[in-house]
């Protein structure tokens, strides 16, 4: 996947972002950096720290022993999912601070992963691109979304993007015979799957970060492409007509029942693959449900469907990001850790793993494996991206962000007081 705006985050196809989590290990690999700064003694232990989901954990740990038996290495494989880039994040920091971070670890790109390069604690891995040819094997757009003041600090391993995907059935249910194409023919829909007893957009508040996928859409909506582009970096200011329509439409979006009853204090693990359970008709997320969840209840993936939201703008864009792994800059291991990642971006790997929107050349989704993936890839793949908003602010702003999303869905504040509110905290990030 390509487009003009896509600079940012990415993720796993199989991943549910949201998955109940589980517990931090606490044991480090012999490459971990010392509590002194120090680089580490070598050794053939590696740890891996990932936020993979326990659906899916498996498929990447019987990957990493495949390498380890071919290497002699012994890697360690800790996952924190469950609540995304909220938490994630924060926990690596403290480790690595505390000297125990891990040799390997996988992370989003934009202003998630920025801070790990700014601050020197991930590798630059220029080398490696050389070595292993990464450049010429991965999606060179998504290389960029992992790229940080000409430092190439990751290895992006998918590229996603975020649209609609939808239960045939429900929609059926309300009369409606294919995915809208207009916003009005949107809201339109949304109506008659109410009228019929049915939620439609299955979204969770908790965290901030899924329920930000619809805002982010709706501002698309009224701003546009440039506009919205210019808003995410503090080019333009925040206090608008635009921004005041989208939030005015978000708070829309609850007062009409067309989110979930109670959604801000909804686990998106609960939620999000509500839309398979018939529960909703549908939810905003990425290729990875596919097999999250309509492949994990052994459902039929012929009884779904998705479409890009439209957003009455030209180009259509649809949100996007990339992910990839780093180094330690204190690792002991810095080869052996660079083979580990090699192996995971290899064609064979990334198609062992299932992933179903991988940088790698060679392993596009299979259609008969993840025939849905395959059509999002081949219908959208090609279209332009707007930034994902948790990758476009840094996580102080995002949190601050994800705020004011809460007060104007609890009725504190005003669509135009959240609109001023944005621009005191856009503002003061871009002056800094």
């Amino acid at each position: 996947m390509t487009g003009s705006s896509f600079t940012r985050r990415g993720f796993l196809g199989l991943t549910s972002a949201a998955a109940v989590g589980v517990g931090l290990s606490a044991c480090t690999g012999g490459g971990a950096s010392t509590s002194g700064g120090a680089t580490a003694a070598a050794s053939n232990n590696l740890r891996l720290f990932t936020y993979e989901a326990d659906e899916t954990i498996g498929l990447l740990k019987a990957q990493v022993k495949k390498f380890d038996e071919q290497n002699g290495t012994t890697t360690t494989v800790d996952s924190l999912p469950g609540s995304g880039a909220a938490v994630y994040p924060d926990k690596l920091r403290t480790e690595l601070l505390g000297g125990k971070g891990p040799d390997v670890w996988r992370i989003w790109g934009g202003q998630i992963g920025a801070p790990f390069a700014k601050a020197k604690q991930s590798l630059d891995l220029a080398p490696y691109y050389s070595k292993f040819g990464w450049d010429s094997k991965i999606n060179t757009a998504a290389i960029s979304g992992m790229t940080f003041d000409g430092v190439k600090a990751g290895v992006p391993f998918v590229s996603l993007g975020i649209g609609a995907w939808y239960n045939k059935s429900l929609l059926a249910k309300a009369g409606v015979s294919g995915p809208p194409t207009t916003y009005a023919e949107l809201e339109a829909m949304n109506d008659k799957l109410v009228a019929v007893g049915v939620t439609p957009c299955g979204l969770g508040g908790k965290y901030g970060w899924d329920i930000m996928r619809l805002f982010e859409y709706l501002l698309e909506h009224t701003a546009g492409p440039e506009l919205h582009d210019k808003l995410l970096t503090g080019g333009e200011s925040w206090d608008r007509p635009e921004v005041v329509e989208a939030f005015a439409l978000f708070k829309k979006w609850q007062d009409k029942k067309w989110l979930p009853e109670g959604a801000l204090g909804l686990d998106p693990a609960d939620i999000e693959p509500a839309y398979v359970q018939g529960k909703t008709a549908y939810t905003i997320t990425g290729p990875w449900t596919e097999a999250a969840a309509i492949l994990s209840a052994k459902k039929n993936p012929a009884g779904f469907g998705n479409f890009e939201l439209p957003t009455d703008q030209s180009p259509a864009r649809h949100s996007g990001f990339v992910e990839g792994y780093m180094i330690n800059a204190k690792t002991g291991n810095a080869d052996k850790a660079a083979a580990l990642i090699d192996f995971i971006v290899q064609p064979a790997t990334q198609k062992a793993m299932q992933v179903s929107a991988s940088t790698v050349k060679g392993a596009e989704p299979d259609p008969k494996a993840l025939p849905l993936s395959a059509e999002w890839s081949q219908k959208y793949g090609s279209n332009p991206f707007y930034t994902i908003q948790d990758q476009a602010f840094p996580k102080k702003q995002a949190d601050q962000y994800f705020s004011v999303q809460s007060d104007l869905l609890q009725g504190s504040v005003t669509p135009e007081a959240a609109a001023k509110k944005m621009q005191e905290i856009v503002s003061a990030w871009a002056k800094g």
